[in-house]
């Protein structure tokens, strides 16, 4: 065997190798569904066409893989959302939770997080095609609406990872967007008795 087809040999095998593990995204699912709680602090940027300047939000989230998604909104304003597979709730004054109507864009939006930040990857396939590139420390995912609903209000969704998702970019169809960032993400910590009796609620 001469060097030229050595090195094809070789170079074949690298592609193989490197098709072989290649991530997919049962790898990525699988990732995102270890932890079992995740707590940290976003900002989420509102980005309008009439207005120059983001709208711009901040706060704490707190993810029960069991339960659903706590999002502790600080600033402009201090409000509660519980947002479960039962719909999105809010806190009232009283503490008790209210539940709200499940049919607006919001409530879209906040059902696209639990989905993504849980990796519930065959419930976003039902509605989106997926595009993953990267690897497990750094990937990025694409999703393309499929429904004609979500074709009304989404173009494209954009999410970064590594071991957790880092950033969600929600491109809307009338050309608005919502950037959200999530920092400081840590899987270290668990439920506190206070967040386990909201999810309980």
């Amino acid at each position: 065997m001469n060097l030229f087809h050595k090195g094809l040999c070789t170079l074949l095998l690298l592609s193989l190798t490197t098709l072989a593990h290649a991530f997919d995204l049962q790898q990525l699912s699988e990732q995102l569904a270890k932890p079992s709680v995740i707590h940290g602090a976003f900002i989420q940027e509102k980005h309008l066409r009439s207005l120059p300047q983001p709208l711009t939000s901040k706060g704490n989230f707190v993810l029960a893989k069991d339960s659903g998604l706590l999002w502790l909104l600080n600033t402009p304003l201090k409000q509660d959302y519980r947002i479960t597979c039962a719909g999105i709730a809010r806190r009232e004054a009283d503490d008790s939770w209210q539940m709200l109507p499940g049919k607006s864009a919001g409530a879209e939006q906040n059902r696209l997080f639990l989905a993504v930040l849980q990796g519930d990857s065959s419930g976003l396939q039902r509605d989106f095609e997926l595009h993953l590139s990267g690897d497990a420390q750094a990937w990025q995912l694409t999703l393309i609406p499929r429904s004609l609903l979500l074709q009304q209000i989404f173009k494209q969704i954009n999410i970064d990872g590594g071991a957790l998702v880092k950033r969600i970019e929600l491109l809307e169809t009338q050309g608005d967007s919502t950037l959200l960032k999530m920092i400081d993400s840590t899987s270290a910590k668990p439920l506190s008795d206070s967040e386990r009796a909201d999810f309980a609620d």
